[in-house]
């Protein structure tokens, strides 16, 4: 057994499925006793901040079936098994905007849920964009809505938009040299 403060004891696989597994782990709490810590495992995730030509920002607007709620969300989506970041930035862009993008520039990261998951989503900005065929899974159904910067920030306000990936990605944004670039 370890010896030393939030080390694992042991690990087990709860359920799985095709975007995250399910575990339990017993591990070494501060005072020396065993406990147990259920979460998702998450092979990461990423979420894509897409700018037009216009300097219009593109979002998707999907139903959320556990908030009953439609909600407007930059794309994005769980890391698929084989691809890296940007290969599947690049396939979330495609699938759920119908958008190609000439330029891809990662802008930071975050845990949506460190309490709950180890998730590590990436955030890319994509630019020079081509529109293509969406090619959503059977159970996305999307609505493209462009938007201005201050038309992001209106939203955001009123909570229209309330989803905390897209949250989180906006305020990376907001701080990025890309930002910068093209705004200011």
């Amino acid at each position: 057994m370890a010896n030393k403060k939030f080390d694992t004891v042991s690990s087990d696989l709860i359920f799985t499925n095709p975007y995250w597994n399910y575990k339990k782990d017993k591990y070494i709490y501060p005072n020396g006793n065993v406990g147990e810590y259920f979460y998702v495992d998450s092979r990461g995730a990423c979420l894509i901040i897409p700018i037009d030509a216009n300097n219009t920002f593109v979002f998707i607007r999907q139903y959320r079936y556990l908030n009953k709620l439609f909600s407007i969300e930059f794309p994005g989506g769980g890391l698929t098994k084989g691809l890296s970041y940007p290969e599947n930035a690049k396939k979330e862009l495609i699938e759920e905007a119908g958008l190609v993008a000439e330029k891809l520039k990662i802008i930071g990261q975050f845990n949506p849920y460190n309490g709950v998951t180890n998730e590590i989503c990436k955030v890319f900005v994509a630019t020079g964009l081509t529109t293509i065929k969406s090619n959503p899974e059977e159970s996305e159904e999307f609505e493209i809505i462009k938007l201005n910067e201050n038309q992001v920030i209106e939203k955001i306000n009123s909570n229209e938009i309330w989803d905390g990936m897209t949250l989180a990605a906006w305020a990376l944004f907001q701080n990025s040299n890309i930002r910068k670039e093209l705004f200011v």
